[in-house]
């Protein structure tokens, strides 16, 4: 039997903590955890380091309640939903009847990256639909910035109050409706410069080929393999299920790079494409999934020359990042002995 705000309801209770103390942070927390406690549900924490310890701090010993590693949990998106479906469905599979989690996504992420995390805190409404979860987002206000605020209004459906309340959202969309918004995304500082190379219709092979000769600069090894089978991934869902011509672009900078790919179609017709796993075989569903987990972000916008993904190994700007003094171009920076613009064909 189901507790709280979410009983007599199946699937997922999804309700944000917008605090601008930390005392009313614990007001909500801290009964939410021991009543689940109480309940005999399982009962998590996913906070990052600050904010979980002071929960830790104000629950008594061995609470029993389970704290998971918060920075770990949200490195990105799709590993976040991917590692959440798979313990919803083992804790239901081990008879929990409901099962609470209190998480936020890291303060870095409320900055340009924000627009990836405001698609997983809409799509996971569908995502975690499945499994009796009730669940609190937190959010900082002193740190948080009002358009992200915004976001959070509309992707979740309830507010949890430090008075113990529950109160609906007005301003909520249903999920399919928020993911199609196309939602403005501004250009990484280092696309200021042409970009290191620029292919027209390259097949995967060559996509993957350019890439490596434009190098790795200073990323792991592990990282940079899993940008090339990102823009590979990205090349051919544009090659087969876009329209053509289909354009890749690169830049590169000391701590990131930045690939884009555009065709002139409309992009995936499935609002979670990327973000969930596909199940239903539509176009391009499983390229988007891989291509979202092997990068640090992945965005995409329209505009009048059709639909462009872009790509992001490395460190993601930071909020207020200056552009590098030197261009991509120049010997100088990694992989700028390759970006004598290189074409297989013509530009549109």
């Amino acid at each position: 039997m189901r507790t709280g705000p979410a009983a007599g309801r199946s699937g997922y209770f999804h309700e944000a903590l917008c605090y601008a103390l930390d005392e009313e942070l614990l007001a909500v927390a801290v009964p939410f955890l021991l009543d689940g406690v109480a309940a005999g549900e399982p009962t998590f924490v996913a906070l990052g380091e600050r904010t979980g310890g002071l929960v830790r701090s104000a629950l008594p010993t061995d609470s029993g309640v389970q704290f998971l590693t918060g920075a770990g949990v949200y490195a990105r998106p799709t590993a976040a939903i991917r590692m959440y479906r798979k313990l919803l469905a083992d804790l239901v599979a081990d008879g929990a009847e409901q099962i609470r989690i209190i998480g936020e996504v890291p303060p870095p992420s409320l900055g340009p990256t924000w627009d990836w995390w405001a698609r997983y805190e809409a799509a996971i409404n569908r995502a975690y639909d499945d499994w009796p979860l009730w669940s609190m987002c937190a959010y900082d206000t002193r740190i948080t910035p009002a358009e992200v605020l915004a976001d959070v209004a509309a992707t979740h459906p309830h507010f949890a109050t430090a008075d113990r309340g529950h109160l609906p959202s007005p301003d909520f969309l249903p999920p399919e409706t928020f993911l199609r918004r196309n939602r403005p995304v501004p250009p990484d500082p280092i696309q200021a410069y042409p970009p290191v190379l620029e292919l027209t219709d390259p097949t995967a092979a060559q996509a993957r080929s350019a890439v490596h000769r434009a190098g790795p600069g200073q990323l792991p090894a592990e990282d940079f393999d899993d940008f090339v089978i990102a823009v590979s991934e990205t090349v051919t869902n544009g090659l087969r299920h876009g329209s053509p011509p289909v354009r890749l672009r690169l830049w590169t900078a000391p701590d990131r790079i930045v690939a884009t790919v555009s065709d002139t179609g409309q992009g995936p017709e499935d609002p979670y494409a990327g973000l969930l796993p596909p199940t239903d075989g539509k176009p391009g569903g499983l390229g988007l999934w891989i291509t979202h987990q092997s990068c640090n972000h992945v965005t995409h916008y329209r505009d009048a020359e059709g639909f462009t993904l872009r790509l992001t190994a490395g460190q993601p700007p930071m909020p207020g990042a200056a552009v590098h003094s030197e261009p991509p171009g120049d010997d100088s920076r990694p992989g700028g002995s390759v970006g004598q613009q290189v074409s297989s064909g013509t530009r549109p």
